[in-house]
């Protein structure tokens, strides 16, 4: 008699992850999330790994999680997965003060933000898998040589 199980949103080859209550602007966080959008998961967890930006250790994070779930709850293949969607929201401001002269203030606003990463599995054609095979030949081929 309990509540019906709510409806999958997301594909059948999907996963995802949330990263609530970061410290920071959803502008800036939204910097990082156009840099790994689109990208394969390798590759944009190499390029937070070694980006400059304060931030970029909890999108990897976030990421990695999404990678997770992929693979836990859902049973898809690491390797073959695309960062799909990485969009940004706004959370709470924290708004505080700063004292100026004559007993007047100015405001400070600290933002935060949410993240969200959805990964998809691209399923590998036969014609791509066919070359990957031949060119894995090659370079063994080349080995022995």
């Amino acid at each position: 008699m309990g509540k019906a199980k709510r409806e999958r949103t997301l594909g059948e080859n999907e996963a995802r992850a949330v990263a609530r209550n970061l410290r920071v602007s959803p502008q800036k966080l939204n910097l990082l999330a156009q840099l790994i959008r689109g990208k394969k998961v390798d590759t944009a967890l190499a390029d937070l790994e070694f980006s400059r930006k304060r931030i970029a250790q909890d999108v990897r994070k976030c990421v990695m999680s999404a990678v997770a779930n992929a693979e836990n709850n859902h049973g898809l293949d690491v390797n073959d997965l695309v960062v799909a969607q990485a969009h940004v929201g706004k959370n709470l401001v924290m708004r505080r003060f700063h004292a100026r002269g004559r007993g007047r203030m100015s405001p400070i606003e600290k933002p935060f933000a949410q993240l969200t990463v959805v990964v998809k599995e691209i399923a590998v054609d036969a014609s791509e898998a066919s070359e990957r095979a031949q060119s894995g030949q090659k370079a063994q081929a080349k080995e022995t040589s």
